[in-house]
Protein backbone atom coordinates (compact mmCIF):
# COMPACT_ATOMS: atom_id res chain seq x y z
CA UNK A 1 0.00 0.00 0.00
CA UNK A 2 1.39 3.46 -0.69
CA UNK A 3 2.62 5.59 2.27
CA UNK A 4 2.78 9.13 0.75
CA UNK A 5 4.06 11.09 3.58
CA UNK A 6 4.81 7.98 5.73
CA UNK A 7 0.89 7.77 6.53
CA UNK A 8 -0.21 4.23 6.45
CA UNK A 9 -3.27 3.83 4.46
CA UNK A 10 -4.63 -0.07 5.61
CA UNK A 11 -7.64 -0.12 7.59
CA UNK A 12 -5.51 -1.49 10.55
CA UNK A 13 -3.71 1.40 10.97
CA UNK A 14 -6.89 3.62 12.22
CA UNK A 15 -9.40 0.90 13.54
CA UNK A 16 -10.13 0.83 17.11
CA UNK A 17 -8.56 -2.33 18.02
CA UNK A 18 -10.61 -2.52 21.55
CA UNK A 19 -14.07 -3.39 20.33
CA UNK A 20 -16.89 -3.04 22.98
CA UNK A 21 -19.43 -6.29 22.15
CA UNK A 22 -22.50 -7.93 23.31
CA UNK A 23 -23.40 -11.13 22.37
CA UNK A 24 -26.61 -11.88 20.48
CA UNK A 25 -28.72 -13.22 23.70
CA UNK A 26 -28.76 -9.76 24.88
CA UNK A 27 -31.55 -7.51 25.19
CA UNK A 28 -32.06 -3.70 23.48
CA UNK A 29 -31.50 -2.61 27.37
CA UNK A 30 -28.51 -4.40 26.91
CA UNK A 31 -27.55 -2.14 24.09
CA UNK A 32 -29.07 1.00 25.57
CA UNK A 33 -27.28 0.82 28.99
CA UNK A 34 -23.93 0.24 27.03
CA UNK A 35 -24.02 2.74 24.17
CA UNK A 36 -24.96 5.36 27.22
CA UNK A 37 -22.34 4.50 29.54
CA UNK A 38 -19.31 4.01 26.72
CA UNK A 39 -20.29 6.71 24.44
CA UNK A 40 -19.69 4.31 21.54
CA UNK A 41 -22.07 4.37 18.91
CA UNK A 42 -21.81 1.13 17.48
CA UNK A 43 -22.02 -1.67 19.07
CA UNK A 44 -21.14 -5.53 17.24
CA UNK A 45 -23.11 -8.34 18.29
CA UNK A 46 -21.08 -11.85 18.60
CA UNK A 47 -22.77 -15.10 19.44
CA UNK A 48 -21.32 -17.77 21.89
CA UNK A 49 -18.05 -18.65 19.28
CA UNK A 50 -16.95 -14.86 19.02
CA UNK A 51 -18.80 -14.55 15.34
CA UNK A 52 -19.47 -11.15 14.24
CA UNK A 53 -23.34 -11.67 13.55
CA UNK A 54 -24.78 -8.06 13.66
CA UNK A 55 -24.30 -4.68 14.91
CA UNK A 56 -26.49 -1.88 16.90
CA UNK A 57 -25.68 2.03 16.51
CA UNK A 58 -27.14 4.79 18.99
CA UNK A 59 -29.36 5.45 15.87
CA UNK A 60 -31.01 2.06 16.20
CA UNK A 61 -31.93 2.11 19.45
CA UNK A 62 -32.90 5.46 19.29
CA UNK A 63 -35.49 4.53 16.42
CA UNK A 64 -36.52 1.46 18.13
CA UNK A 65 -37.83 3.11 21.76
CA UNK A 66 -41.23 3.83 22.96
CA UNK A 67 -42.28 7.59 21.54
CA UNK A 68 -41.82 9.59 24.58
CA UNK A 69 -45.45 11.31 23.05
CA UNK A 70 -46.83 7.56 24.31
CA UNK A 71 -48.72 7.44 27.12
CA UNK A 72 -46.17 5.11 28.86
CA UNK A 73 -45.32 4.52 32.33
CA UNK A 74 -41.86 4.59 32.87
CA UNK A 75 -41.93 1.12 34.05
CA UNK A 76 -44.10 -0.10 30.74
CA UNK A 77 -41.11 2.05 28.48
CA UNK A 78 -38.22 -0.09 30.74
CA UNK A 79 -39.91 -3.07 30.09
CA UNK A 80 -39.99 -2.84 25.85
CA UNK A 81 -36.21 -2.25 26.35
CA UNK A 82 -35.70 -5.57 28.44
CA UNK A 83 -38.22 -7.89 26.56
CA UNK A 84 -36.48 -6.72 23.07
CA UNK A 85 -33.94 -9.12 21.65
CA UNK A 86 -30.67 -7.48 20.39
CA UNK A 87 -31.47 -9.73 17.28
CA UNK A 88 -34.33 -7.94 16.56
CA UNK A 89 -33.08 -4.76 16.88
CA UNK A 90 -29.49 -5.19 15.06
CA UNK A 91 -28.33 -5.09 11.68
CA UNK A 92 -27.79 -8.95 10.77
CA UNK A 93 -24.48 -9.40 8.67
CA UNK A 94 -23.29 -6.55 8.40
CA UNK A 95 -20.97 -5.53 6.09
CA UNK A 96 -17.56 -6.14 7.04
CA UNK A 97 -13.81 -5.28 5.81
CA UNK A 98 -10.22 -6.93 6.26
CA UNK A 99 -7.59 -5.44 8.46
CA UNK A 100 -5.12 -4.92 5.37
CA UNK A 101 -8.02 -3.55 3.17
CA UNK A 102 -7.36 0.31 1.86
CA UNK A 103 -8.44 3.02 3.57
CA UNK A 104 -9.69 4.06 0.01
CA UNK A 105 -12.12 1.08 0.01
CA UNK A 106 -13.23 1.46 3.61
CA UNK A 107 -14.62 4.99 2.38
CA UNK A 108 -15.87 4.14 -0.56
CA UNK A 109 -18.12 1.76 0.82
CA UNK A 110 -18.77 3.88 4.14
CA UNK A 111 -20.17 6.55 1.82
CA UNK A 112 -22.02 4.70 -1.23
CA UNK A 113 -23.65 2.11 1.30
CA UNK A 114 -24.20 5.42 3.46
CA UNK A 115 -23.15 3.38 6.60
CA UNK A 116 -21.14 4.99 9.48
CA UNK A 117 -18.98 2.14 10.39
CA UNK A 118 -17.65 -1.27 9.29
CA UNK A 119 -16.42 -4.21 12.14
CA UNK A 120 -13.35 -5.26 10.46
CA UNK A 121 -12.78 -8.82 10.35
CA UNK A 122 -9.95 -11.37 10.01
CA UNK A 123 -11.38 -14.23 8.95
CA UNK A 124 -14.33 -14.97 11.26
CA UNK A 125 -12.27 -12.85 13.95
CA UNK A 126 -13.49 -9.38 15.00
CA UNK A 127 -10.73 -7.50 15.48
CA UNK A 128 -11.69 -4.15 15.02
CA UNK A 129 -13.81 -1.50 13.85
CA UNK A 130 -13.14 1.38 11.31
CA UNK A 131 -16.04 4.48 12.00
CA UNK A 132 -16.39 7.66 9.87
CA UNK A 133 -14.49 9.54 12.65
CA UNK A 134 -11.54 7.35 12.09
CA UNK A 135 -11.34 8.25 8.54
CA UNK A 136 -11.89 11.93 9.81
CA UNK A 137 -8.83 11.58 12.07
CA UNK A 138 -6.51 10.55 8.73
CA UNK A 139 -8.20 13.52 6.70
CA UNK A 140 -6.98 15.82 9.16
CA UNK A 141 -3.84 14.15 9.22
CA UNK A 142 -3.64 14.54 5.14
CA UNK A 143 -4.48 18.18 5.25
CA UNK A 144 -2.11 19.45 8.05
CA UNK A 145 0.64 17.14 6.36
CA UNK A 146 -0.35 19.30 3.00
CA UNK A 147 -0.16 22.33 4.42
CA UNK A 148 3.04 21.69 6.21
CA UNK A 149 4.37 20.53 2.42
CA UNK A 150 2.78 23.71 0.66
CA UNK A 151 4.92 26.09 3.37
CA UNK A 152 7.76 24.47 2.96
CA UNK A 153 10.35 25.75 0.66
CA UNK A 154 12.11 23.92 -1.18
Amino acid sequence: MGEPNGIVLEVSAYMTRNVTTLRNDTHLLDAALMIRRTGKRHVPIVDENGKLVGIISDRDVSRLSPSMLANMTPEDYNRVFEATPITAAMTKNPMTIAPDASVRDAVNILYTKRVSALPVVDGNQLVGIVTISDMLVLLNQLLADGDSAAGATP
